[in-house]
């Protein structure tokens, strides 16, 4: 086996169907994130969950899953005091699957008002507070207008509602940026970079649309 986990994955392929494989999501467990209904979401369209603490145990999953609640600052130490930041920009280098989710989007850019503390610097851009003439924070549902595609996204209408709960959030970046929401400024709820995708809202949390992305996830997992 190799040590990204080639071999490994390629086994779980040989003798079953695809439609019957359930691949394994890794879960980052960081001490901040909504870990258990991201989870129940992945079980439900199909994935195998994984909560894992420790970057040595991606090596072994087929896919990752960054969840956040909290403060951006916070976040990132509680990565570099595991080695959880080299461990994620090491599994994105595998070329697997990586989504981001809430807090988990902003870290993977390189700045936030909200902290000195830098950012993964895995997708270009910064994070920025809501203004003041809004509610913060941005809490409950609001529309998604789709500026690019992605595979994830395929058949969600554009203005598709998700659950939100932040007061930062990610500038527009051309080229990385598919899906854009406006809660006083128009702001990034959807990026895609190669392996890497990621949402400001989250899913777990959006009723059919959002098990639909997670779903789609699971599915491109299962064809890689």
């Amino acid at each position: 086996m190799r040590s990204d986990g080639t071999h490994e994955h390629t086994a779980q392929h040989e003798g079953n169907p695809l439609s019957a494989r359930r691949p394994t999501i890794a879960v980052l467990d960081y001490g901040m994130g909504n870990l258990h209904s991201v989870s129940r979401a992945i079980a439900k369209v199909g994935g195998t969950p994984e909560l894992t603490p420790d970057g040595t145990a991606l090596q072994a999953a087929d896919a990752l899953v960054l969840p956040g609640v909290g403060a951006f600052g916070a976040c990132i130490r509680a990565l570099e005091e595991r080695g959880l930041d080299r461990a994620i920009r090491g599994f994105v280098g595998t070329g697997r699957p990586v989504f981001g989710v809430c807090l988990g989007m902003q870290v993977l850019f390189k700045q936030s008002d909200e902290d000195p503390e830098e950012g993964l610097a895995i997708v270009p851009g910064r994070s920025r507070k809501l203004p003041p003439s809004v509610k913060v924070p941005h809490m409950g549902w609001n529309t998604v207008g789709w500026t690019g595609t992605h595979p994830y996204v395929e058949g969600i209408p554009d203005g598709t509602r998700f659950y939100f709960v932040h007061s930062f959030a990610p500038d527009v970046v051309e080229g990385t940026t598919i899906g854009v929401t406006d809660h006083g400024r128009l702001f990034s709820s959807v990026v895609a970079q190669g392996n890497v995708f990621a949402t400001q809202f989250h899913p777990e949390k959006s009723s059919d649309a959002g098990l639909q992305i997670y779903g789609s996830f699971v599915r491109a997992v299962k064809a890689a």
